[in-house]
């Protein structure tokens, strides 16, 4: 079966929300403790619907299930459970990187190239409004996939979630180039 690349609609919240979520809860025990885990489960899968709403959101379907997600934003926000400087303001293309957004695959979907797709078309769309560089806040089981894609690391921080609990995640940037891929 082939899952099929799409921009999502509004109607895909409830199995975004969903796939999220597990996702989260199947990958993240190999790189965080079971607190950690709950707390990411609770606070990063939040559906940010402006992503949705602007247009610049995706999802793998495939025989009518979402199995993956992920977008870009163009908006002053770098995850999901952060509120420190974020805000709704629109980025400058010329000055400031596009957002990598709330990338999540069902855990019997990974490894097959769909985050690869998911990124190729953010940095295609990216690129379309002027915007030279991608930035990221990847938590430790999105980092190869990153890596492969051609960010490199930023800096190594701790995430702090609402309920207090910290994650570690990697600031991760790259330029938006012809190809796409290192």
């Amino acid at each position: 079966m082939e899952a099929v690349l799409r921009l999502a609609v509004s109607a895909d919240g409830p199995a975004i929300a969903k796939l999220a979520r597990a996702s989260v809860l199947d990958l993240f025990p190999a790189y965080y403790d079971a607190e950690q885990t709950a707390s990411a489960a609770d606070h990063i899968t939040t559906l940010d619907l402006a992503l949705i709403e602007d247009g610049t959101y995706y999802v793998h379907e495939a025989d009518g299930e979402v199995v993956s997600c992920g977008g870009w934003s163009r908006r002053n926000k770098l995850f999901n459970a952060s509120t420190a400087g974020a805000d709704e303001r629109l980025l400058d293309p010329a000055t400031e990187p596009a957002r990598i957004r709330a990338m999540f695959v069902r855990s019997d979907w990974t490894r097959r190239g769909l985050g690869r797709a998911i990124l190729t078309a953010c940095a295609d769309a990216a690129k379309a409004e002027g915007f030279t560089r991608l930035a990221l806040m990847a938590t430790l089981p999105g980092v190869p996939l990153y890596r492969a894609f051609g960010f490199t690391e930023v800096e190594t921080v701790e995430l702090p979630m609402p309920d207090g609990v910290l994650l570690g995640g990697v600031a991760m940037e790259r330029p938006i180039d012809e190809e796409n891929a290192p």
